[in-house]
């Protein structure tokens, strides 16, 4: 069985990258969505394990110290997020495609643990339209609003790093853009290694 593939997306606040990741998860149940555990208190209505593994600072720490995390950041309030790496690596064994919805600093700490992860980058059609995308929330500040679109900013300018860029534009369109770059990651000769090779040893079973 092939080993599944690694997806990494990221993106600036407000381009859409939660509700592709839905979309995607919608459109094949195959996919796993991997859950990030952090330290903060839960929020109202977020349940523990389907919007974060909720943890202690103990256990966060324990976990990062042994090498159980594929990623992590330390905020400077104190609250701490990262990726454990059992069930992503679980699935994968499985041959399922996992996904993670993380920045681009939790992308670069992914890379160097697992090379063969794919980067795609969810672009925003216009730097107008994230500024429109983000005040139609309502659910923030002026302030706020101008610190994430300064952030955004120097996100996008590191788009460059990634295998992929996707313009979420029209969502439908997005999503059929990163199921077409699974395709291809899946055709591609390194993880095509297991069916070349047990098509070899079917042609030396039939030559006998």
């Amino acid at each position: 069985m092939n080993e599944g593939c690694l997806l990494v997306l990221s993106g600036p606040s407000g381009c859409g990258k939660g509700t592709v990741v839905k979309r995607l998860l919608e459109r094949d149940p195959k996919l796993r969505l991997s859950v990030s555990m952090t330290t903060r208190v839960p929020r109202e209505g977020e349940v523990d394990g389907v919007s974060y593994h909720f943890v202690t600072k103990e256990q966060f720490d324990r976990t990062v110290e042994q090498g159980g995390a594929m990623e992590y950041a330390r905020c400077g309030n104190g609250d701490c997020y990262g990726t454990p790496a059992a069930p992503v690596k679980e699935w994968r064994e499985e041959g399922m495609d996992v996904i993670l919805e993380i920045d681009i600093q939790g992308y670069r700490q992914v890379k160097e643990k697992a090379p063969d992860a794919v980067g795609i980058f969810i672009m925003p059609p216009s730097f107008g339209e994230l500024s429109r995308r983000l005040h139609e929330r309502g659910t923030e500040s002026e302030e706020k609003i101008r610190q994430r679109l300064k952030t955004g900013k120097e996100e996008i300018r590191c788009a460059g790093e990634y295998q992929y860029i996707v313009v979420n534009d029209a969502l439908e369109d997005a999503v059929d853009q990163i199921e077409a770059i699974l395709k291809a990651e899946h055709a591609k000769t390194e993880a095509m290694r297991t069916i070349i090779e047990e098509v070899l040893n079917d042609a030396q079973t039939i030559s006998q």
